[in-house]
């Protein structure tokens, strides 16, 4: 299919089932412009902006967060960002606000000759793999999420907070419950991440550390992700509510430049 043509309804429907299914699919060789990937997303629901904190490179385009190499090497607000990035990689996108994206769009518009693969990692089979008495712990916990730690460089240079066309003037960490239901499917998946959750609420540190450690680990093992290695012009389309993803960070000045858009979600419950 040409992902920059209008798609027929049976289509959408049919992609829908299997992004529903898969949790992540990918497309080859669509060569998308922001334009077209733009209109390729409304066909699976509202947009929102770029991103609470970072604004978008494109401004005909506020929709779309370009992920530039070189533009993040040299800008001292993304030090802390990358460095944060580098040591708690496994993310869910946005999970520290109320209303999480619903899911992503990925275009590699440039890649590296080798490196810059991005995993992406299958949390509903991750609580499915639980013993049953872990599973009985987990499905009664909430956790923290605060975006704060991993953009404050961006929130001390002044960056305005934006989510939904709601302007705030900080990052305030928000909870969610460990296990979160799909509002689609029904199935049950772990729904913290080691970029973005702090704690889990009602433990001590000590405790929240060491179950969420055994949750992150549990949840990365081989058999519950997936590797995919970028051609310029793929297209790798996620549901955020039941996968994490981790980009390698492995392509030394290689120059890697990918473009996201995100879809409106709901609270998790």
């Amino acid at each position: 299919m040409d992902l920059r043509e209008p798609l027929a309804p049976s289509t959408v429907a049919e992609l829908r089932e299997l992004w529903l299914r898969h949790k992540v699919v990918f497309v080859r060789d669509q060569h998308l412009e922001a334009h077209h990937q733009v209109a390729f997303a409304h066909a699976f629901g509202r947009l929102t902006r770029a991103h609470p904190v970072l604004p978008s490179a494109i401004v005909e385009h506020p929709e779309v967060l370009v992920l530039d190499s070189r533009v993040a090497s040299s800008r001292p607000e993304y030090e802390q960002t990358r460095a944060r990035s580098r040591s708690h990689g496994w993310h869910a996108d946005v999970t520290f606000v109320d209303t999480p994206p619903t899911g992503s769009i990925l275009a590699a518009r440039q890649v590296p000759d080798a490196g810059g693969d991005t995993l992406w990692a299958d949390t509903q089979a991750a609580y499915e793999g639980l013993d049953e008495p872990l599973r009985r712990l987990v499905d009664g916990l909430t956790a923290v999420h605060d975006g704060s730690r991993t953009f404050g460089g961006f929130l001390a240079a002044g960056f305005p907070v934006e989510w939904e066309g709601d302007l705030r003037p900080t990052l305030e960490p928000v909870e969610h419950p460990v296990v979160r239901t799909h509002p689609e499917t029904g199935a049950r998946s772990l729904f913290v991440n080691p970029q973005f959750t702090s704690h889990i609420v009602g433990l001590s540190p000590r405790e929240s550390d060491a179950l969420l450690t055994v949750l992150f680990e549990h949840m990365t093992v081989p058999e519950f992700t997936v590797r995919w290695r970028w051609r310029a012009g793929d297209v790798a389309f996620w549901d955020n509510r039941t996968t994490m993803h981790y980009a390698t960070q492995d392509y030394g000045d290689a120059h890697r430049i990918m473009h996201r858009v995100t879809l409106r979600g709901d609270r998790p419950r």
